[in-house]
């Protein structure tokens, strides 16, 4: 049986409560909206203004930075002569593709496309292998001087590059303790690259957001700390991974410098330091280095197009669902 109070008299000359506020569906004209630098007002009345700055915006944009890319396409196309005359040029007169046929053969551009792709593929394995530990020790071991270690490591991304050719060629020339000299070897473009502080600090912030209770349960059914690196964490981190991937082979592909500096030897050279070195010879065309410039550069823009998204949304992913 509910009791219930019984009802109040109202006092004289007591001022009467407003009644309660009825819910009022807001319709879609009174919802508020995003805000944004031009309103939704202004939008509808100059549309037709707006899209054709846009599209004259982004048409501009795309001309600037492809324009480059079809000309060095373009420019393997022509004869030496009409190469020679230098004139800006939307369409060559004349096309010869079997210029990349001939620039792949003599210019040998598939051996040193294997050393590139080998260089590639064995220093992404290694920067993984070292920068995914070092993100997890500093992320969920966490040591005594982590936050020193990693101030320092971000403190080596305010030097510049090429303060740093001098003491890595020093130490690949002759390596600490062992004594080893690493030119000419795979190893000397691998080591320098391995400790990336970028990729260290990107997988760091995306451990980060891994609960601590995950791992826990994981060590309580009785997984060790490499257990759960490999059968937790990796798993977890598949975007950040793959935006470290990316880096990682880029960044050896297009390196131009350092490998310079440590494959002296020509048959060990990358796909960029042989392209040079042949286009100091007045063996090769300019027809023919174009068109080996164009074959070096075709496997990084693929790879770009194909993962750009996967880019965006690795270093933009920070949270777990679930």
């Amino acid at each position: 049986m509910t009791l219930t109070a019984p009802p109040q008299p109202a006092v004289p000359g007591a001022a009467t409560p407003p009644p309660a506020p009825q819910r009022v569906r807001r319709s879609r004209e009174t919802r508020a909206e995003t805000r944004t630098l031009i309103s939704a007002i202004d939008l509808k009345r100059h549309r037709v203004a707006y899209l054709v700055a846009v599209t004259v915006t982004m048409v501009l944009f795309a001309a600037a930075f492809l324009y480059p890319l079809w000309w060095m396409a373009a420019s393997a196309l022509q004869t030496p002569a009409e190469f020679a005359e230098g004139k800006a040029f939307l369409l060559p007169r004349s096309w010869h593709l079997d210029n990349y046929a001939t620039a792949w053969t003599n210019m040998r551009i598939g051996r040193y496309f294997l050393n590139t792709a080998f260089y590639a593929v064995g220093g992404w394995l290694i920067q993984l292998a070292v920068d995914v530990t070092a993100a997890y020790a500093l992320s969920k071991l966490r040591p005594i001087f982590g936050r020193i270690v990693l101030g320092l490591m971000l403190a080596s991304l305010m030097l510049p590059a090429t303060a740093l050719i001098v003491p890595s060629y020093l130490t690949v020339t002759d390596l600490p303790i062992l004594g080893w000299n690493l030119l000419n070897t795979p190893w000397a473009l691998w080591l320098p690259a391995a400790a990336n502080a970028f990729n260290v600090y990107v997988l760091k912030r995306f451990f980060d957001q891994i609960p601590d209770d995950l791992l826990d349960a994981a060590a309580i059914d009785g997984a060790g700390r490499l257990r759960v690196l490999w059968s937790i964490v990796l798993p977890l981190s598949r975007p950040v991974l793959g935006v470290v991937s990316i880096f990682a082979i880029i960044g050896i592909w297009k390196d131009f410098l350092w490998p310079l500096l440590v494959l002296q030897d020509t048959e060990k050279q990358t796909l960029s330091v042989a392209l040079a070195r042949l286009a100091n010879t007045s063996q090769v065309p300019q027809t023919e280095f174009m068109a080996g410039l164009v074959i070096a550069s075709v496997p990084m823009i693929v790879i770009f197009l194909i993962f750009q998204r996967s880019i965006i949304g690795g270093l933009s992913a920070g949270s777990i669902k679930g």
